[in-house]
């Protein structure tokens, strides 16, 4: 590549239209926090933060789950899930159990009051969801949960 086109390469700016090789993250990262504010101004009220209600969408998808699994599913560190199971089992959403066969592991489950918490933050979020979209037309908003998708689960040969 010579000299005069490494000059003329897009340089990040982190502004709409930004088309350097870093935009995309920019955009997801700038995406994500604004999403993350709107959910979490849903959750507040019910002492709820993201990472409380990461392990709950866990607990209600999969049921009860070992902490091993909890620290894989979510990205977090074994500190960071034995903090946010402590939470809930405080407030009542969760609790820990003995594995049959392994005393050393504990799986958590959710209660039924973290079940009933669970169905009234994810009914306060939908307008707040709704007003992420508001301005995208018909149909754009379910293509960009599509390409989003896509592209956070490539298929297994383009991983």
């Amino acid at each position: 590549m010579s000299g005069k086109s490494r000059t003329a390469t897009a340089r990040a700016t982190d502004r709409p239209g930004d088309v350097s090789p870093f935009a995309l993250g920019l955009l997801l990262r700038r995406a994500h926090t604004r999403v993350a504010g709107a959910m979490a101004a849903a959750m507040r009220p019910h002492g709820l933060e993201l990472r409380h209600f990461a392990v709950l969408i866990l607990l209600v998808d999969r049921g009860p789950t070992t902490q091993r699994d909890l620290v894989e599913a979510t990205g977090s560190d074994k500190a960071g899930i034995m903090r946010v199971v402590d939470d809930l089992e405080e407030k009542g959403f969760a609790v820990r159990k003995p594995v049959p066969g392994d005393r050393r592991v504990r799986s958590v489950e959710i209660t039924p009051a973290g079940l009933k918490a669970f169905d009234t933050v994810h009914r306060d979020a939908l307008e707040p969801a709704e007003g992420l979209v508001s301005h995208l037309r018909p149909g754009e908003a379910a293509k960009l949960v599509d390409l989003l998708t896509r592209f956070t689960y490539p298929p297994a040969d383009q991983a």
